[in-house]
Parts: C-alpha cells; sequence; structure tokens
C-alpha cells in the first residue's frame, strides 16, 4: 500500500509546486530558470530521501517526473501572468502536495526498514525539502525562517499516519488521516495566520567577580 501511494503521487508533485513558478515569474527568470527551478524543486525533496533510505533515486529509472516538472514549468512561463490572486490557489495546492509527500515520505521510510522516528523525519524531509531550495534558489527567506505553519503541519501529518499504524489502523486509513490532518493544519494556519510561538530574546546572567 506504501509503495502505491508513492508511486500514485510522485508524478503529481509537480503539478502541485506550481509556487516554484510563481517564485520564479517573481524574480523574472528566463524560461530555463523557470524549468531548472521547477525540476529542482520537484525531485530534491525526494531524491535526498531515497539517499538517506539508500534506496533506488526514484527519478532516475523513471524519466516521467523529471518530465512533468519540466512540462509545468513551461506551461507556467507562458501563464505565469496570472493575476496575483491567483496566488493563494497555488498556495493551497502547495498545502495539498505537502500533505501527499509528507504520507508518501513517511510510508516510503517505513517500508524502506526505518523505525517510526525516523520515518516521520523522512516524511517532514521529503514534504518541506523542496520548499526550501525552491526558496533558496529564488532567493527568497525559506519557510523554515517564517512564522508560518508548514513545517508542524507536515510533522503532524506524519505522527498520525505513524501513530495509527502503530494502533493496527490499516496503511490506507492511515494514509488518508495523516494526509487530511497535515492539510488542514496548513489551511487552517493559512486561513487565519496561525503561527508557532517565536523565541523572545531574554536578558542574560551577569556573572558575579
Amino acid at each position: 500500500a506504501a509503495n502505491m501511494i508513492g508511486q500514485t503521487i510522485q508524478p503529481m508533485l509537480a503539478v502541485f509546486d506550481l509556487v516554484a513558478v510563481a517564485v520564479a515569474s517573481r524574480k523574472q527568470m528566463d524560461i530555463v530558470g523557470f524549468v531548472w527551478l521547477g525540476i529542482v524543486t520537484g525531485i530534491a525533496d525526494s531524491t535526498v530521501r531515497d539517499l538517506l533510505l539508500d534506496v533506488p533515486v526514484f527519478w532516475v529509472r523513471d524519466s516521467i517526473h523529471v518530465v512533468t516538472s519540466a512540462a509545468a514549468s513551461v506551461a507556467g512561463y507562458f501563464t505565469a501572468h496570472i493575476p496575483q490572486s491567483r496566488y493563494r490557489l497555488l498556495l493551497w495546492l502547495d498545502a495539498i502536495g505537502l500533505a501527499m509527500v509528507t504520507v508518501a515520505g513517511t510510508a516510503k521510510g517505513l517500508d524502506a526498514g526505518a523505525g517510526p522516528v525516523n520515518a516521520i523525519v523522512m516524511g517532514v524531509i521529503t514534504a518541506a525539502l523542496g520548499g526550501i531550495i525552491r526558496h533558496l534558489l529564488g532567493g527568497e527567506p525559506t519557510i523554515i525562517l517564517r512564522k508560518e505553519i508548514y513545517v508542524s503541519a507536515s510533522l503532524l501529518g506524519a505522527l498520525i499516519y505513524v501513530g495509527l499504524i502503530g494502533l493496527g489502523v490499516s496503511r490506507e486509513a492511515s494514509a488518508v488521516t495523516g494526509f487530511a490532518v497535515a492539510l488542514a493544519v496548513r489551511g487552517m494556519a493559512m486561513t487565519y495566520g496561525w503561527s508557532m510561538p517565536t523565541y523572545r530574546a531574554r536578558a542574560g546572567r551577569v556573572q558575579d567577580g
């Protein structure tokens, strides 16, 4: 079941990560820049996951992932003039992608023999790393440096998925629940401006003598 999840989701990643196109358009990149940013965003996170798990890198044997990313980027280059109001739609698509790849990455971690904690880490890496790289290459603040809830939504979804499996729930039901929780948390955060408490500097201790 977990393998099926990953195989179903991977060709859709580039479509859900169209926020990369918005980043490229704001930076006024040429078409090569659009394609490069789209491909790197689409495959980087899962590539790191597969290397860490010491399993075959998902896109090396099947070019559909790279082709899909490139095609989405080319399409984005010619439609990047869409009104800014549609950027929110892209954020929702990105939220759906976040939830889906969280489950897929966690499932692949479990299939590769990683323990529950490591599988959760794999899920979060898969979900968040693409966005981090996207913003770094686009010269924008990365998602982990922003106050908005993003990685936390992925973490919660992965925890729910692994926790339910540990309780004996089927992988299909666990996947749907984990996906729904991650998407709901990310969606509520976007809608209501939720954010995690931030660190506040405190006066240091003064050494005597």
